[in-house]
C-alpha cells in the first residue's frame, strides 16, 4: 500500500504539551478506550539522553547525541529508568538538537502511517507533534496546567518514587525546562493552531479522558461522536 493511502486510512491522534501536564496518562487512556496504537515519543528523547549519561558523554554534544539516536531500540524504551529528573533533564537538551531531532523524526512518522497490530490508528505524544511530526493528524490536542500545578504533580511523583527534591527546586527545573522547551530553534513547544486546548489545572483524570476521547471521536471518527463531550 502506497504512504498516501496509508496517511488517508490511518486515524493519528497528537497529543502535546509541557512537561507534567498530564498528557502521558491521557494518551495512553485515549489510545486503550479507542483502540489505537500508542507511542510516547518522549521516551526517544529520554532514552537518548540515558544512553548518553551512562557513556559518560555530554547532552549538548551533537555528534554523540546524533549517534546514541541512531542505535536506539525497542529494549532502549522499555526500559524502567527513564523518569528520573536527570534523564528528564538530558532529554531537553537532547531534543534541542535539530540533528537530533531529524534523526527521531523518520521513526515517529512511520509508526503513526503504520499501526502495529493491524490497528486502525495511532496516538502519539510528545511536544512537536501537531507541529511537526504529524501535522496532517486528524485530532490535536494541546494538555496543558498551570506551572505551579505541574510542579505539585512532578513533585509527588518523585517523592513516590523515593527521590526527595524541595518543591521549590521541582517549581525551579520546571520553569527553566519550559522556557528552553519554547525557546529552542528546532520544533519550538506551541499548540498548532487547530489543536484543542486541554487545560488539566482543575480537571481529574476521568473528566480529561472524557473530554479528549470526545475531541478525538468527533474529529476522527463522525460517525461515532460522543454527544455528550464536547463541540469544538
Amino acid at each position: 500500500m502506497a504512504d498516501t493511502e496509508i496517511m488517508a486510512e490511518s486515524i493519528i491522534v497528537a497529543i502535546d504539551g509541557p512537561a507534567a501536564a498530564g498528557k502521558g496518562t491521557l494518551a495512553r487512556r485515549v489510545a486503550e478506550a479507542l483502540d489505537l496504537a500508542y507511542l510516547d515519543t518522549g521516551s526517544l528523547y529520554r532514552a537518548v539522553g540515558r544512553k548518553l549519561l551512562e557513556a559518560g558523554q555530554s547532552p549538548d554534544d551533537d555528534e554523540a547525541a546524533v549517534s546514541a539516536s541512531k542505535t536506539l531500540s525497542l529494549a532502549d524504551l522499555a526500559r524502567s529508568d527513564l523518569r528520573g529528573e536527570a534523564v528528564a533533564d538530558a532529554a531537553s537538551r537532547v531534543s534541542a538538537l535539530p540533528a537530533v531531532r531529524e534523526a527521531l523524526l523518520a521513526f515517529q512518522r512511520h509508526f503513526a502511517h503504520n499501526p502495529p497490530r493491524g490497528l486502525r490508528g495511532t496516538v502519539l505524544d510528545g511536544r512537536d507533534i501537531g507541529t511537526v511530526v504529524c501535522p496532517e493528524a486528524c485530532a490535536k490536542l494541546f494538555v496543558t496546567a498551570s506551572t505551579h500545578e505541574r510542579a505539585r504533580r512532578r513533585h509527588e511523583e518523585l517523592r513516590g518514587r523515593g527521590e526527595a527534591p524541595t518543591f521549590e527546586a521541582v517549581l525551579r527545573e520546571m520553569e527553566a525546562r519550559d522556557a528552553r522547551d519554547a525557546a529552542r530553534a528546532a520544533a519550538p513547544l506551541r499548540s498548532a493552531g487547530d489543536a484543542y486546548v486541554l487545560d488539566t489545572s482543575d480537571m481529574d483524570v476521568d473528566s480529561a479522558l472524557r473530554t479528549a476521547v470526545a475531541v478525538v471521536r468527533r474529529r476522527c471518527m463522525p460517525g461515532d461522536t460522543d454527544p455528550d463531550g464536547p463541540g469544538q
